[in-house]
């Protein structure tokens, strides 16, 4: 079977699947939350804003094979977040935009358990052993420490500095 055709990844207390319609509600919750947003360089989401990033996590899967994955509780099916790798189109040069950019995001309740880098370790397995990819990186905001903890405890070592969307953010990479 094709790694790249249907995608559940199970770790200890979490599964990671592609999204669907189904996780709107709780998907545009996470989005519209203040402290989801405060690192982004944007405003919470409203609800079109919400489905369009819902829709664009979906497409991305049709032309690259690869994306971020929704992650859901094991025990209870609740909605915990996303994770995966993602073709951003950047434009921070080759040394960023070239390889696949890892990301994470999890709701307000499910934070500080662990999960970002439960689910992101598993979901790097899954492109290093399904795709072979070599390396991977991604880009955080300078004040978001605990994504920071999150990318040096996944292996992520720094690469350099940037300015984007109007914010000072560090680049990452991570090779297996």
């Amino acid at each position: 079977m094709d790694v790249r055709q249907e995608t559940v990844i199970e770790t200890a207390r979490l599964v990671l699947r592609r999204h669907t319609a189904a996780d709107f509600p709780a998907y545009r919750e996470m989005c519209s939350d203040p402290e989801m947003s405060r690192y982004s360089g944007r405003e919470p989401s409203g609800s079109e804003e919400a489905w369009m990033r819902l829709l664009r996590h979906v497409g991305h899967w049709s032309l690259t094979g690869y994306g971020f994955l929704a992650i859901e509780d094991k025990e209870t099916g609740r909605f915990v977040g996303e994770a995966g790798l993602g073709d951003f189109k950047r434009r921070l040069g080759p040394d960023f935009d070239d390889d696949p950019e890892a990301g994470w995001a999890i709701a307000p309740w499910a934070q500080g358990r662990g999960y970002a880098t439960e689910a992101t370790a598993a979901a790097l397995i899954w492109i290093e052993t399904g795709f072979g990819v070599r390396r991977t990186v991604c880009i955080i905001h300078v004040d978001n420490a605990a994504s920071i903890r999150v990318a040096e405890k996944l292996g992520y070592r720094p690469l350099g500095d940037c300015t984007y969307r109007d914010y000072p953010a560090l680049t990452f990479e991570r090779r297996p």
